[in-house]
């Protein structure tokens, strides 16, 4: 009787499981290799949510700024105030807020350890946010977009360092293209730029937007990879449920920062006469701000989405794939002229992009090989003593 419950045993361990076994108990039914085409509308929905919301609410961004906006930290909170929209999923959808697979053993962080991790995380937030903040009011959107593309850049470097990732001849051909592109504008001097901007204090401007911007870039790529590392260290999940709450508590803390820096500062007396100021009126003001705040959270649903979907490496080479194609953007709704040295940077951050992708798309083919290949001897042999 033993030798036949122990052979029952030896052939549970050597029947295959499917594909995507694994996978199938942590997520939702809908999501299940028996429903692809489903799967694939996330995706694009969530593709799209990311680029449109990212894209308006650059736009809406620099239209407060070019118009009369001139608080920085405004600029910087409203990326993160809008965060209760993001509960709004957790609402519609309650069978994703939870882990359905009873079997894990892995213990729960602590009270204290979640703190610390969502308010440095949130504060890493605050200073990206208001970084960027600075960039979008000194630059142009054409030249702010080009700068940002440096993130690959630092997210090579991070993820070598943290991560644990291995630098490969296309990523590295990525790193040169951008850093490339990005001295390109660097030193180019901003044709776009109107007679009242080309004033002694320009230069200064475009040196602290230059720096801000590449500063946000590296705050941005740091906070992913530690966001990636907490993941696999101290909450050791990515469920929908786990993604959305890193999203809403650290998002909590960046506007609450955000917010002391905007009472702090001397921009907060500044912010009634500035909308009594606003060259399109009062109006279009409250609506470019409450259209970032909500555009910026809608690209941060796209970008939650395509985390719990896919990846987070995916989502954050989605994320910045509009960023070569905002300054054709900035050449319709705000006039910008793109010169040849432009032209040529946006090419070259292209041809970045590419690089990078077609790297994700190697390694992710050759994982799924490894996942798809035989049993190694060495367990085979370890199974054949078991039935000896």
């Amino acid at each position: 009787m033993d030798s036949i419950e122990a052979h029952q045993d030896i052939e549970s361990e050597l029947t295959p499981l499917p594909v995507d076994a694994s996978t199938a108990i942590q997520q939702p039914s809908m999501l299940r290799p028996g429903k692809q085409w489903k799967w694939w509308v996330l995706v694009v929905l969530n593709i799209v949510l990311l680029l449109v919301g990212q894209s308006v609410a650059v736009v809406l961004g620099k239209f407060y700024f070019k118009h009369g906006g001139q608080s920085k930290w405004m600029g910087a909170l409203v990326q993160t105030a809008g965060f209760p929209v993001l509960y709004l999923p957790l609402v519609f959808y309650p069978s994703l807020e939870k882990h359905p697979n009873t079997c894990n053993t892995t213990s729960h962080p602590s009270l204290f350890t979640l703190i610390f991790v969502y308010f440095s995380l949130g504060c890493l937030l605050a200073i990206d946010n208001f970084l960027y903040s600075l960039g979008l009011w000194c630059l142009p959107i054409s030249t702010y977009s080009l700068i940002c593309a440096s993130q690959l850049v630092f997210n090579a470097i991070f993820s070598l360092v943290i991560n644990s990732e291995k630098l490969t001849v296309l990523i590295l051909n990525s790193v040169i293209l951008i850093t490339m592109s990005a001295s390109l504008v660097a030193i180019h001097p901003d044709s776009i730029e109107s007679e009242d901007e080309k004033k002694p204090g320009g230069k200064k401007a475009h040196v602290i937007g230059f720096l801000s911007t590449i500063g946000a870039s590296a705050a941005y790529a740091l906070l992913l990879s530690l966001t990636q590392f907490s993941f696999e260290t101290t909450l050791k999940k990515e469920t929908f449920g786990v993604v959305f709450e890193m999203q809403i508590y650290t998002s909590l803390v960046s506007t609450f920062v955000c917010a002391i820096g905007l009472f702090s500062s001397s921009e907060w007396n500044k912010l009634k006469c500035e909308m009594e100021t606003f060259t399109k009126g009062r109006v279009l003001y409250v609506v470019s701000l409450v259209g970032a705040a909500l555009s910026w959270q809608i690209c941060t649903v796209g970008v939650v989405g395509l985390i719990f979907l896919v990846s987070s490496l995916f989502s954050n080479v989605v994320s910045m794939l509009s960023l070569p194609f905002v300054p054709v953007v900035a050449v319709l709704f705000y006039h910008e002229t793109m010169d040849g040295i432009k032209i040529v940077a946006m090419l070259l951050t292209i041809w970045g992009f590419a690089s990078y992708i077609y790297h994700q798309y190697l390694d992710d083919n050759k994982s799924k090989e490894n996942e798809a290949s035989p049993i190694p001897d060495s367990e085979l042999d370890g199974i054949a003593d078991k039935l000896v």
